[in-house]
């Protein structure tokens, strides 16, 4: 199994009552609640997380985008991600470099997009695997005034278009719904060519978009805030049994998860000092997004809305993480949280029971300081992490999403066959 790094940007210092006094994490007025050196230091505790985490051994460095918002103040992963493939090359580092999240969806330059993608793949010299989430609702349509029943076609459109800007030869004429260019010819182009960069979707579990990653052959990703005791089954027994309908490879490293994970010498020590952390990044940062701000009509397709009214039980604990306690969170499965060997063993068969092949780990979340997130990253990498990246080992598959550099053995991108996404 791939192991790779999760790093989000959160502003570590919100007052205790901000729940109270707050209507949510993405709507604070900044200046009620930062004080400016506390932000510089986040930044610097997150680059230095990520180069420490690169030390260390892990496959990969993954980093979120999320615009206006304290739980993650990294409004584009290309920054972050540029500083980090040029410090891992230069220390000669091969891990991948992995920006998660490049919302397409909302995104009124995506050439933009593409060249800055294509950039980092120059830097780190064809390390890079790229993610291209819709979007959230928030951050499209109220951050950036896309209308919300643009946002899947705007993100179709833009997919198609960075994917040609890539790899077509000569320049060409784009002519969308959204954007028109006379002359399409970015500079640079990404050094993994034929195939391209690997292509990673994160999705909530609509089944259309497991079925467009599937029909181009992109990796898709789930995220398990939700609770993987309560959410998971549903979404993992439904991407494998859309595998196998369309008659794909049950290879489990088409799959990411990502999982929120706290370590120390035992499970008791653990919650200790964990636990006030959790409670901080649940209730006040992704648990304090209303929903009428993360869904809003229009920018869910008919088969997604289907979904969620057959069985809104994909949404897992998210109305209740605002007021979850540590205790609610462990049980949900919204937190992995132990001793080495506990962690290790419940990663584990997770990883084998849902068939998942590429884990990241989340390690560093809400409030917990600097030096307890190193000690963290520093036990997972020592203990943990040997334990899962033997997984697969023993039934040979070829990792087709991952870069040819770093092992893997990429196959072509699939042409558009149609469709929007859910």
């Amino acid at each position: 199994m791939k192991v790779t790094y999760f790093q989000q940007v959160p502003y570590r210092e919100l007052p205790s009552d901000f729940e109270d006094r707050h209507e949510s994490v993405i709507t604070t007025p900044y200046f009620d609640v930062t004080k400016p050196e506390k932000v510089t230091a986040d930044f610097r505790s997150a680059l230095d997380e990520l180069m420490f985490a690169a030390r260390l051994g892990f496959d990969g460095l993954a980093v979120t985008e999320h615009g206006q918002s304290s739980y993650d103040m990294a409004p584009n992963p290309n920054i972050i991600e540029a500083a980090v493939a040029y410090a891992t090359e230069v220390e000669g580092i091969d891990t991948a470099i992995y920006p998660l999240g490049r919302s397409l969806g909302k995104s009124k330059e995506p050439l933009r997009a593409a060249e800055e993608l294509a950039m980092i793949d120059q830097m780190s010299n064809g390390r890079l695997m790229s993610g291209f989430p819709v979007g959230l609702a928030y951050d499209a349509n109220i951050n950036n005034g896309v209308p919300p029943a643009q946002t899947r076609l705007r993100f179709d459109e833009n997919l198609e278009l960075v994917l040609k800007a890539w790899s077509e030869p000569d320049a060409f004429a784009w002519n969308g719904r959204y954007a028109q260019h006379p002359a399409v010819n970015i500079w640079p182009r990404p050094v993994q060519q034929n195939p391209l960069p690997p292509v990673w979707i994160t999705g909530i579990g609509n089944p259309r978009t497991m079925q467009f990653t599937l029909d181009r052959e992109f990796g898709f990703n789930y995220f398990g805030w939700f609770g993987l005791k309560v959410a998971g089954r549903r979404i993992f027994d439904r991407f494998w049994e859309t595998v196998e309908q369309s008659a794909k490879e049950a290879n489990p490293y088409r799959l990411g998860f990502m999982q929120t994970v706290c370590v120390a010498e035992t499970d008791a020590k653990a919650e200790k000092l964990f636990a006030e952390h959790a409670e901080y990044f649940f209730q006040k940062g992704i648990g304090s997004i209303p929903m009428h701000r993360l869904a809003l009509p229009g920018g869910i397709d008919i088969r997604g809305v289907e979904a969620i009214m057959r069985d809104p039980g994909d949404f897992g604990i998210y109305t209740r993480m605002k007021t979850a306690s540590f205790a609610d969170l462990m049980d949900a499965g919204s937190i992995v949280c132990g001793s080495p060997d506990t962690v290790a063993e419940t990663l584990a068969a997770h990883a084998r029971e849902y068939r998942i092949g590429n884990l990241h780990a989340m390690l560093q979340f809400g409030s917990m300081p600097h030096e307890l997130a190193k000690d963290n990253i520093s036990l997972f990498a020592s203990e943990v992490m040997p334990r899962l990246k033997n997984v697969w080992n023993d039934e040979g598959y070829d990792h087709h999403w991952w870069p040819e550099r770093l092992g893997g053995v990429p196959n072509p991108i699939a042409s558009n066959t149609a469709g929007a996404l859910v």
